[in-house]
């Protein structure tokens, strides 16, 4: 986490790199109040169906993914987004290279 990246303009893309077999993240923001996280998975990588107390908010800057919430799949590329809401489960994989910066809301 850099306190000088909010000041900086640039391509959400760039800040992660693709790693072979793996999922990559940086976290750009962390507070009491929520996080936002830029992730990049690999080709068949995923985050396994966990549930979280949290609202979070996924915004897809490249690739191809499937986001499973509360059991029901939902295919999304470059530019689309999906809201999952807290106590309800999901997962995440990617059905090809994909990066995406995910938003975490802990208050309210």
């Amino acid at each position: 986490m850099q306190d000088d990246l909010a000041a900086e303009v640039g391509p959400l893309s760039s800040l992660v790199d693709y790693q072979d077999g793996a999922v990559v993240s940086r976290t750009l923001l962390k507070k009491s109040t929520g996080s936002v996280t830029v992730f990049a998975f690999d080709r068949g990588q995923e985050l396994s169906e966990h549930t979280v107390p949290h609202d979070a908010f996924v915004y897809v800057i490249d690739g191809k993914a499937e986001i499973t919430v509360s059991g029901a799949p939902h295919r999304l590329t470059q530019g689309d987004a999906i809201l999952m809401p807290g106590n309800r489960p999901h997962a995440v994989k990617a059905v090809g290279r994909f990066k995406m910066v995910l938003s975490m809301i802990r208050a309210g």
